[in-house]
């Protein structure tokens, strides 16, 4: 009994050590918040929005829909979407937010860019209340900046939609397969229609006008 209760001791005193010098497992967790959204090729979308600064990670997936278990070859009724995560204290989710609409055509519900169908119109999805507030505040402020009615503005917000990882080989592509990826995006007309959008503030995170 008196050796279980040193071992129990010895243990208590290592775990608080350990907690103590590097945070517990939930601390650490603690500051990351996920953001999902889909706005074309996935490819195109992982690599503009993993290389913002406080991006942790980007994983390319499908939602939206009502298949189990969806495939590329198989994902009737779901969007090609990018899974976030970010740490808030470094990004906040206005600011993605802002990234987001920058590399999306917001005119487009039929598709994006030159990939056509339900599986590439844009769409924003929500974690919770204050995501949904901001998005829907998000549509006031493109439809300012592109000096468009609200109406004209065609990405939509949805909630509660579950993701489900793509295959191992769409993630990073631009990454493993730059030369692919290069003309893909180039022929596909992405950046042109971006910066005839956007301007010189197409693909950046300054803020909106008017803000």
């Amino acid at each position: 009994m008196i050796r279980l209760l040193r071992y129990l001791r010895d243990a208590l005193i290592c775990s608080l050590l350990v907690v103590s010098l590097f945070g517990s497992p939930l601390q650490a967790n603690a500051s990351e918040e996920q953001a999902m959204f889909a706005g074309g090729c996935f490819w195109c979308l992982e690599h503009d929005l993993e290389a913002i600064s406080g991006v942790i990670s980007a994983d390319s997936g499908y939602a939206g829909g009502t298949i189990s278990s969806p495939t590329y070859r198989n994902h009737e009724g779901h969007q090609e979407v990018v899974q976030l995560k970010f740490d808030p204290s470094i990004l906040s989710y206005e600011e993605l937010l802002r990234s987001y609409w920058r590399n999306v055509d917001p005119l487009d519900s039929s598709g994006q860019f030159c990939d056509r169908g339900d599986s590439y119109k844009p769409v924003i999805f929500v974690e919770n209340d204050e995501q949904e507030l901001a998005a829907q505040e998000s549509i006031n402020f493109a439809a300012l900046e592109l000096d468009q009615p609200i109406k004209e503005i065609k990405v939509e917000i949805l909630s509660g939609k579950r993701f489900w990882l793509a295959e191992n080989y769409h993630q990073d592509f631009a990454e493993k397969n730059p030369i692919k990826y290069s003309f893909y995006r180039n022929s596909c007309g992405r950046d042109r229609r971006l910066d005839h959008l956007w301007g010189d503030k197409a693909k950046t995170n300054s803020e909106w006008k008017n803000r």
